[in-house]
């Protein structure tokens, strides 16, 4: 048995994939206040409906897969550690200064306040040595003065420390130094070097990991040694493993070590997931996947076989909150979920989020003292949603409340009938939702209308298909896993590191024997990891690339290399031909007539953990009435008698005509008049919209 657990604002996900390979969907609410009993309830859940006790059935699990938020909940509310940022002499502004830029009408409002730095300034302290571009000693450090600061640090309250030195990626000796000083002088204390934890050859974002890295290891190193505890206590026999910002799984343990890899935990599934389902569907093509939980809705690109990466991912609004600096998946998130909540501000415009309901007190269809209009709410007043059915909440919705709370909070100041308002609610959701879109495809050089959509998340189903329609998409795929996207990526996600390293050459003047021996020792780190932490998989594989740029640019992009090793001019003349490729891509234009020059190598491993696909969601974890009909209202034509199809009852290819009403397992899609739909062999929903 495998179990995967998601986390999220307002619902935490299980799939427990059985013994036979059919998967079971589990939702319960959130705990802010106790993440980890969120975890044990979901388990309960699952261990009931299999009709065992949770020691029984937590003594089967062979993997528990965990994604989270709590990281990044960590450094957006500001309660990670008190942290220290060790720097080199003359240069403790690093991250003050940062990388500069602003977002949208905010680059014209300069009333818009400095962001505060990472690490307060009183707490950056700077550190008497020297290195050069080269790796030269230019000022050796001063093992003295440091012992006398670190001896500071208690009495300033400091929990960790994070350590940039100048140039340390091109000689660590210096971090390596102060790191066994740290270690001898404040034992216990965590720490992160930063040539370790992301060997970038920029500082800010160099210095960035590292303080973020070191700020969380005293809250992650605790909750998941206590999550651990508590679900082996529980009867967890198997390995335990967690999602990272890659999308890839690593033991909770070196999680914990560097617990950097946790940030954007829960949403690095979703892609993985909706590759897999896009490419059952198409086979190999372009892919847009949008995650729509209960508090935001997460968009992420697929191109071909490739999940789009970025290196500049930031926590919280970018440029204002703070840039990892770390490779991870590209995902774009807007506070648009089901429980985002609609005002009309003074000037009479209907907003959609970005501020959530949240699980407590939820939508006001919860019946939990909610009284702000949610996207929920607006999806129950439209008949989307039956009103008998009990919720993940396990509670019938209030009709009433969601029609009260839509009438005070949208209706009554636009002066229209709530079910107007309710339906612009919708609109205005999906048009926030295509903005976020267009930006992610436009910065991979991706058309959407040459992509398909795949949509999951509980609310995913109220207007992807609108959204499908607005980008142009011939068609929007709904997983029958899709209400929990993001934990049905875990049961397909693979074990996997990268490891990286800085060596600068040119295309012109290629360094073969440097590279190759840069090359050769990463894919060992590689085979290191692939027979450590990958023993028992199915397959390892390896893939190099590097980070590239024209001679004079600033910044670099990705390319994968053909091969592990360079052997002659020709292997060069191919890179350079897939770097023009790929910049003609990316930026419409390239420059086949400047040099090329290679910035950083990296090489990565990935264990895959099963050797079958995964299988369908089991009827009986889906219990609803079939063969119903309820009146449902569409914008442009108003009410419509509307059939209530369940997704588990569809036979393969059986075609459905719009307007109609598919329910799946905590989702419930609509398929617009005029649409088709029908059910492919994964088990999939495969929407057509009409054209728009």
């Amino acid at each position: 048995m495998r179990i995967v657990v998601d986390t999220g604002g307002t619902f935490t996900d299980l799939i427990l994939e059985d013994a036979q390979g059919s998967l079971h969907l589990h939702k319960t609410p959130s705990r802010p206040d106790d993440p980890a009993q969120a975890v044990l309830d979901a388990v309960e859940v699952a261990a009931s409906a299999q009709g065992l006790a949770p020691e029984q059935l937590l003594s089967q699990v062979e993997l528990f897969v965990y994604g989270t938020t709590i990281a990044t909940n960590a450094v957006l509310e500001n309660t990670a550690a008190r942290t220290a940022l060790l720097t080199t002499q003359g240069h403790p502004d690093i991250l003050m200064l940062r990388e500069a830029g602003r977002m949208g009408l905010g680059r014209f409002d300069w009333t818009i306040p400095y962001p505060d730095p990472l690490v307060a300034r009183d707490l950056t302290l700077e550190v008497p040595e020297r290195v050069d571009h080269a790796g030269n000693i230019l000022v050796p450090l001063d093992e003295a003065a440091l012992t006398d600061l670190l001896a500071t640090l208690p009495e300033r309250e400091v929990e960790a420390i994070a350590v940039c030195l100048l140039w340390s990626t091109a000689n660590p000796d210096h971090e390596l130094a102060v790191g066994r000083l740290i270690a001898r002088h404040l034992p216990g204390m965590p720490f992160t070097l930063s040539h370790q934890i992301n060997p970038s050859l920029r500082e800010y974002r160099r210095a960035s990991s590292a303080a973020l890295d070191a700020s969380l290891k005293p809250l992650m190193s605790v909750y998941l040694g206590d999550l651990e505890t508590r679900l082996r206590e529980g009867g967890l026999a198997g390995r335990l493993l967690m999602v990272t910002s890659k999308g890839a799984l690593l033991d909770a343990g070196a999680v914990a070590a560097a617990p950097i890899h946790a940030l954007r935990s829960g949403p690095a599934m979703a892609p993985a997931a909706g590759r897999y389902y896009a490419k059952s569907a198409t086979g190999e093509g372009n892919a847009i996947v949008i995650d729509v939980g209960g508090t935001t809705c997460d968009v992420s690109l697929v191109t071909g076989s490739q999940m789009a990466w970025t290196r500049e991912s930031w926590v919280g609004q970018p440029y204002i909150g703070h840039m990892t600096g770390f490779p991870s998946l590209d995902i774009r998130s807007i506070g648009s979920g089901g429980g985002s909540l609609a005002r009309v501000d003074t000037g009479g415009l209907l907003h959609v989020g970005p501020r959530s309901a949240g699980a407590v007190p939820g939508p006001a269809c919860y019946g939990l003292d909610g009284e702000g209009a949610t996207v929920t709410d607006a999806a129950l007043v439209l008949g989307y949603l039956d009103a008998e059915t009990p919720f993940a909440h396990g509670r019938p919705l209030d009709h009433d409340a969601a029609t009260a709370a839509i009438t005070r909070q949208v209706a009554a100041p636009l002066g229209i009938e709530p079910v107007e308002a309710a339906s612009a609610i919708m609109a205005v959701l999906t048009e926030d939702m295509v903005s976020v879109i267009d930006q992610c495809a436009v910065g991979e050089g991706l058309d959407p209308a040459t992509a398909t959509l795949v949509a999951g998340g509980g609310a995913a189903g109220f207007n992807a298909v609108a959204i499908a329609r607005r980008l142009g998409s011939s068609q929007a795929i709904f997983p029958d896993t899709g209400a929990a996207l993001s934990a049905a990526g875990g049961h397909i996600a693979e074990l996997s590191a990268e490891h990286s390293h800085i060596h600068v050459t040119r295309c012109g003047a290629f360094d073969f024997a440097g590279v190759n021996a840069v090359l050769e020792t990463l894919i060992a780190r590689c085979d290191a990891f692939a027979a450590d932490a990958g023993h028992g998989a199915q397959e390892a594989a390896i893939a190099v690339f590097a980070e590239a740029r024209y001679s004079g640019q600033i910044w670099e992009i990705e390319i994968p290399l053909r091969q592990q090793a360079f052997r002659d001019d020709e292997d060069v003349a191919a890179f350079r031909a897939d770097f023009d490729a790929r910049h003609e891509t990316l930026f419409a234009h390239s420059d086949p007539e400047s040099d090329v020059e290679i910035i950083a190598w990296h090489a990565r491993v990935a264990c895959r953990l099963r050797d079958s696909p995964i299988g369908r969601v089991a009827g009986e974890s889906f219990d609803k009435s079939s063969g119903k009909r309820r009146k449902i209202y569409f914008a442009g034509s108003g009410w419509h008698e509307t059939p209530v199809i369940r997704l588990s009852e569809l036979s393969v290819e059986q075609h459905i005509d719009g307007p109609a009403i598919v329910e799946a397992p905590f989702m419930t899609i609509v398929v617009n008049p005029g649409m088709t739909a029908e059910r492919t062999e994964a088990g999939s929903l495969v929407v057509r919209p009409a054209s728009a």
